[in-house]
């Protein structure tokens, strides 16, 4: 591990944190009651196959979030992982539809939870340590 590396802890555990509530919650919510999350969100009708792989999805987040919480650096890549997924959400979907003017009201505030994680994970993750070529490779 580089020793001059900065290691965050107290933002990793909470970005695990905001993981296990945030996606723990919606993913849960997703699975259990897609119509009233779907409507609460504001969101069009879904397709439940779709709908239920992204609530699998968060709640697998969430679970390993939990695992993150008791050894945060192990656990990185989970965040590692996420920021990546929204970066490319971002990027992929979100600035096309800005660009079109297509972008719908009911995905702002999905768009500003993402951007919270997003910046959380920049400041949280220990990019030297996680990208650190492994001894003896």
């Amino acid at each position: 591990m580089p020793e001059a590396v900065k290691i965050r802890f107290v933002w990793l555990k909470i970005m695990y944190a905001y993981t296990l509530i945030g996606a723990g919650g919606f993913g849960l919510g997703i699975l259990l009651m897609p119509g009233q999350m779907t409507k609460m969100m504001g969101f069009p009708a879904q397709d439940p196959i779709t709908l239920g792989i992204a609530g699998s999805v968060f709640c697998a987040f969430a679970l390993l979030s939990v695992l993150g919480l008791r050894s945060p650096l192990k656990f990185a890549p989970v965040l590692l992982l996420q920021l990546f997924y929204k970066l490319i959400w971002f990027i992929a979907v979100i600035v096309p539809l800005v660009i079109s003017q297509q972008f719908p009201g009911y995905a702002v505030v999905l768009a500003v939870i993402f951007m919270t994680y997003i910046i959380g994970d920049l400041i949280a993750i220990p990019f030297p340590i996680v990208f650190a070529k492994e001894a003896g490779q």
